[in-house]
């Protein structure tokens, strides 16, 4: 997931139209944040894909994240990323090796997963987009636009199940044609966790190596 990111019409009839259009996304994104903002918590497996086409590039991978508040636990690639509010632990069993980091220093997917659910909500113009079933789901795109110049960010499609309020799908038109899609699934919300379930023990990793 890399850095998420209007057309100006001249008649008044177009423009017309776009301010309805966009009076509706934004009403809509409105309701996903009144939705998320119920949640004690979350939980939800998610598909990764990287294309571009010019390039003969296609990569899919997939993981899993809990998130909390600010904190959140994340399973992707054979590795585990641990945030607890404060600092991020990625753990990598294949090296033996923790990495210790500033929350505001990672890039993750481009999105760390506790801003997944609401980076949208600045930076951005919006337009109606176009509407899909998918697998019996009613899935409404909503295309977001920088409001200021993006070098590597044409526009981003973002799809939220219309009846439960919440996200879908993210995609991302890169501006060198990358194509990028985010797909979320087997959404949980307002589990009972163990208190100490984002806490990382440093003591389940007497031999590896921890880089701070």
């Amino acid at each position: 997931m890399r850095k998420i990111l209007l057309y100006t019409f001249i008649l008044f009839t177009i423009y017309s139209g776009l301010a309805q259009t966009s009076e509706a996304a934004v009403k809509l994104l409105d309701e996903v944040s009144e939705t998320i903002a119920t949640f004690d918590n979350l939980s939800f497996d998610f598909s990764y894909t990287l294309e571009n086409r010019q390039e003969n590039i296609k990569q899919e991978t997939s993981g899993t994240v809990t998130v909390e508040g600010n904190k959140y636990k994340l399973m992707y690639l054979g590795a585990e990323q641990l945030n607890d509010g404060e600092k991020t632990y990625t753990i990598v069993p294949e090296n033996e090796e923790i990495t210790v980091s500033n929350p505001e220093d990672e890039e993750d997917f481009g999105i760390n997963p506790s801003e997944l659910l609401n980076f949208y909500k600045e930076g951005y113009d919006y337009q109606w987009d176009i509407k899909q079933n998918i697998f019996g789901r009613t899935i409404q795109f909503v295309k977001l636009i920088p409001s200021s110049e993006d070098k590597e960010v044409k526009y981003l499609l973002l799809g939220i199940d219309i009846v439960k309020k919440t996200i879908y799908r993210l995609i991302e038109i890169g501006s060198n044609g990358t194509r990028t899609t985010l797909t979320l699934s087997n959404q949980m919300s307002n589990m009972t966790l163990k208190e100490d379930f984002f806490k990382f023990d440093v003591s389940r990793y007497p031999d590896y190596y921890i880089n701070n």
